[in-house]
């Protein structure tokens, strides 16, 4: 398996994991310090979401996403930076009456999702394809089709490659249906989400059913969370894949063995080269992407 895989590392999320592992970062400086570890131990691209400094839960602030790239910018390595635009959809319904919004509810339109990708302009950004239950109680992630496509379109015009997150077939089924009315430019970049309740279950043959409707000429990354990531890396790069590690989706390297994202990179990477492939470096992952735009340089940054 002669082939250079692009290799992800996701360094925090937005899920409520600070207080299961103090490896998570939270401010602005430690994203971008485990972001430049990361980068360091072998990933080609960083995937950045940012916390509220009070409540250590996702947040949407523009100005800790400047600051975030902006540390990454100024560092000795140049990872393709990929900023999440997932945060925003978040709806919590009262059982009882689902026309009440409970604690939680974080719920926006589709560019009020963008503000600091319209800012940043990053070389790649998350667009969540579809609506989900999230999980036990009553969490729903919103993302409609009119949401959607404006978003996509809004992505399109700043130059910056979304990154479709798929996070069971019938997202899959809509990515396809926006690729094929030309609001996503060539390659299409997809990424197959697998065992987050409740979409897609981590299974290989479906992960091989949904990468056999992707598109012609459609790059894609999959990933799984929890235990089953690492694994998965292997999975993911045997389908003709990329792959994705980091704190985000898993806080252990190993049984009773909590990870960093430096020493998940640094396992994902001898998987990778276990299997006879090679880590993509940055630039050549931005050549196999076709990204287009590098975040502008900011006050402070590396000339």
């Amino acid at each position: 398996m002669n082939r250079k895989v692009v290799l992800t590392c996701a360094v925090t999320g937005a899920g409520d994991t600070t207080g299961k592992s103090e490896f998570v970062p939270v401010t602005p400086e430690e994203i971008a310090a485990d972001a430049i570890a990361a980068a360091r131990a072998g990933a080609s691209v960083v995937h950045i979401h940012v916390r509220d400094l009070e409540t250590k839960l996702g947040s949407r602030e523009v100005a800790y996403y400047r600051e975030v790239v902006r540390l990454i910018q100024a560092s000795d390595v140049d990872p393709v930076i990929n900023l999440t635009a997932g945060m925003g959809g978040d709806l919590v319904i009262d059982p009882h009456d689902p026309t009440t919004h409970l604690p939680g509810t974080d719920l926006v339109s589709g560019l009020d999702r963008l503000p600091h990708v319209e800012e940043l302009l990053p070389e790649i950004c998350t667009l969540d394809c579809g609506s989900l239950n999230f999980g036990e109680g009553s969490n729903l992630y919103v993302s409609t089709p009119d949401m959607l496509r404006e978003g996509a379109a809004r992505i399109q015009e700043l130059g910056v490659r979304p990154e479709l997150e798929i996070f069971d077939t019938g997202n899959l089924w809509f990515a396809n249906v926006m690729v094929s009315e030309g609001l996503i430019d060539p390659p299409p970049l997809y990424q197959l989400c697998m065992g987050i309740p409740y979409g897609a279950p981590v299974d290989a043959g479906l992960l091989q059913a949904m990468v056999h409707l992707l598109p012609e000429g459609a790059e894609f990354t999959s990933f799984a969370i929890g235990r089953d990531q690492l694994p998965w890396v292997a999975q993911s790069v045997l389908a003709g894949g990329h792959a994705r590690v980091g704190l985000e989706d898993n806080l252990y390297l190993s049984k009773g063995v909590k990870a960093t994202n430096a020493a998940l990179t640094d396992r994902a990477v001898g998987i990778i080269e276990g299997l006879g492939a090679s880590v993509a470096t940055p630039d050549e992952a931005r050549e196999i992407l076709n990204l287009k735009v590098q975040a502008p340089a900011l006050e402070g940054a590396a000339k």
